[in-house]
């Protein structure tokens, strides 16, 4: 698995790898607030259930005000996972060029 950076790295300690990846992919770039006692109204509870948004409540004081993006890491992620190019490209919004550089890059 991809190592991840220090801006995904609460979220995956917390979600894991898979459903981390699904919550970057979701909510990517906005600001998401996560309360400390989670209610289940929210639309990143409906993505990671109760339990996924009481260990996000653990990390709170970890993240940042807007979910990171992490396109690089995505792309990683999902190379990893067995992916496409063209899938992953298309996934996170880049062109196919991009993610054989940055997955090229990762190799070395």
């Amino acid at each position: 698995m991809p190592r991840p950076t220090a801006q995904v790295e609460p979220y995956v300690k917390a979600l894991g790898a898979d459903l981390a990846v699904r919550f970057i992919l979701q909510f990517g770039g906005a600001e998401v607030y996560i309360a400390a006692d989670p209610k289940g109204r929210s639309g990143y509870e409906a993505l990671v259930g109760p339990d996924g948004a009481r260990a996000l409540a653990t990390v709170a004081d970890r993240l940042q005000a807007r979910v990171p993006i992490a396109n690089r890491w995505l792309a990683a992620m999902l190379a990893w996972q067995g992916y496409s190019t063209a899938h992953i490209a298309r996934t996170i919004r880049v062109s196919d060029p991009t993610v054989r550089r940055w997955l090229k890059d990762k190799v070395r």
